[in-house]
């Protein structure tokens, strides 16, 4: 009689974990259909996902660790600023100060056509063109400038911080 115990509860697993896998299939489907070869970005996305679905893992009934709920929260840490990283939220905050001081179309675009060339036009912010910025262009420019900096410096601590981050836990990241 044990014997058939063993035999069922084998065959019992093997179904589980097959039917487990081919769940594991489908949940990627959606993850590998927008995925592509040849941007960083999308191997940032399939990473990202992977740590969520590691981090609801972490989090459920049938993790054993005793810090997995821990563990699961930094995870998901770690996914936030890389959503900052790569959404490049703090190499774009020099934007907003620039509105938040001279106006919401302060650094707006606007094309000017070129004399002599037919069809062509340039690029140009609207600081630099429109009469209303007149007096405060140097300022702008002189704040662009200096702003700009200060979120790409920035933009690039919080890169640095990022791997650091995963560095430091990635190995302890596991149930």
């Amino acid at each position: 009689m044990s014997r058939l115990k063993d035999i069922w509860r084998n065959i019992n697993y093997w179904v589980r974990r097959k039917w487990g896998q081919i769940k594991n299939v489908i949940g990627w489907i959606p993850v590998l259909w927008k995925q592509f070869d040849f941007d960083y970005g999308y191997s940032i996305e399939v990473f990202k996902y992977q740590l969520l679905k590691q981090a609801k893992y972490m989090e459920s009934d049938r993790a054993m660790s005793v810090n997995s709920r821990i563990d699961a929260q930094k995870i998901r840490m770690v996914v936030r600023l890389m959503d900052k990283v790569y959404d490049e939220d703090y190499a774009c905050e020099y934007m907003q100060r620039l509105k938040d001081k001279y106006g919401d179309d302060v650094v707006d675009f606007t094309f000017l056509d070129i004399p002599d060339k037919s069809g062509y036009s340039e690029m140009k912010r609207k600081f630099e063109v429109d009469e209303k910025y007149e007096s405060l262009r140097d300022e702008i420019r002189e704040n662009h400038d200096k702003w700009f900096e200060e979120s790409y410096e920035k933009q690039e601590r919080s890169h640095k911080l990022l791997y650091k981050l995963l560095e430091f836990y990635i190995r302890r990241w596991w149930d």
